[in-house]
């Protein structure tokens, strides 16, 4: 089975072409940053905008590019939810008319579950059963992972995302939008020892998650250094690599702690923030003494992207799941609720 998937879900159009028994043959991916890095974040209505003008074009493009008519497609995945309405609508309302056009049957995709199953793109892929972190600019969620549509959510975060408190502690240090990538770049060039931050929730049992507070202790110490004349680019250079520390440990510790209950030997990472160098490198260093086995998507698939669409969808399609014509885009969607299925190989 060939199946289109579409991604418009946020700030981010995606396009991508996956076969069963090829895997990825084509994929494209236009971010809309610059357009919103004038208002310091996205702006729903200009997003919307953005992906009516560029969506039709890249699915031209990534089916040329996969020697691809639409008459040889068999089936349509699109983002369904959890996103911003307006921008869910643009490609739902045209993956769902392209679908029906071509009387083959379409799917409205979690966009998390899409998140959840990249890492299954790449090779070694793991097996199931696993515990999966998403972690991106809107989710931080710890999920016991037995099988596609088998998910149970362990550990969420009681406040700000991870990748939230990332771009709202950038705001605070004068970075420029995107914060998240911004402050980790400056990041590295902070002093590791000048300062230690909490790790929210880790001194409690549990598996969730609070990074609200930290903002609040970015604020302080960066308004009590700047107060004693401190070199200002040097503090928040400080201020930044200590952030970013305080968030990578609080991740770590939650999956060191989650893996051990489930007696699990499998952790995925994904989502935007799980291409963070730094998460990346804690993880495997503090996993690999328990034994644990990380799995990541490339950089190109943690952020929004249409090949993850794609293959959630030709998952769900070729275990026979199809869905009427009618589609509600939805802001929010419990993950838990998607119906489970058998995993293609």
């Amino acid at each position: 089975m060939r199946v289109l998937g579409i991604e418009t879900s946020c700030d981010e159009t995606g396009v991508a072409l996956y076969e069963g028994g090829k895997g990825l043959i084509a994929h494209q991916l236009y971010s809309q940053t610059d357009l919103h890095a004038r208002y310091g974040g996205v702006v729903p209505e200009l997003a919307s905008r953005d992906h009516v003008r560029k969506l039709l074009p890249m699915i031209r493009s990534v089916l040329a590019a996969g020697q691809c008519r639409t008459q040889d497609l068999d089936g349509i995945a699109f983002t369904l939810g959890p996103g911003l309405i307006g921008a869910l609508l643009v490609g739902a309302a045209l993956g769902r008319s392209l679908a029906w056009s071509l009387g083959i049957p379409a799917i409205g995709v979690h966009h998390m579950e899409g998140h959840l199953l990249a890492p299954l793109l790449e090779s070694p892929a793991p097996d199931f059963p696993f515990i999966a972190l998403l972690v991106s600019g809107g989710h931080t969620q710890l999920v016991w992972v037995e099988g596609i549509g088998r998910y149970q959510r362990l550990g969420e975060s009681l406040d700000d995302a991870a990748g939230e408190a990332f771009d709202k502690t950038a705001k605070i240090l004068g970075l420029p939008y995107p914060g998240g990538p911004a402050l980790a770049a400056l990041a590295e060039r902070g002093d590791p020892q000048r300062y230690r931050f909490p790790r929210p929730m880790t001194d409690r049992p549990g598996l969730d998650f609070s990074f609200s507070g930290l903002k609040t202790y970015v604020r302080t110490c960066l308004e009590k250094e700047l107060a004693n004349r401190r070199d200002p680019e040097a503090t928040k250079a400080d201020i930044a690599r200590a952030f970013e520390e305080a968030v990578v440990d609080t991740l770590a510790i939650k999956c060191r702690r989650a893996v051990r209950q489930q007696h699990c030997s499998r952790l995925v990472l994904a989502g935007g923030v799980s291409a963070n160098r730094r998460l990346r490198q804690r993880m495997k260093t503090l996993l690999a003494a328990e034994g644990v086995q990380v799995f990541y998507p490339q950089p190109q698939f943690c952020t929004d992207n249409g090949a993850m669409i794609a293959f959630a969808g030709w998952q769900r399609l070729t275990a026979g799941q199809v869905d009427p014509p009618i589609f509600a885009p939805k802001a929010r969607w419990d993950l838990e609720s998607l119906p489970p299925v058998k995993c293609s190989p």
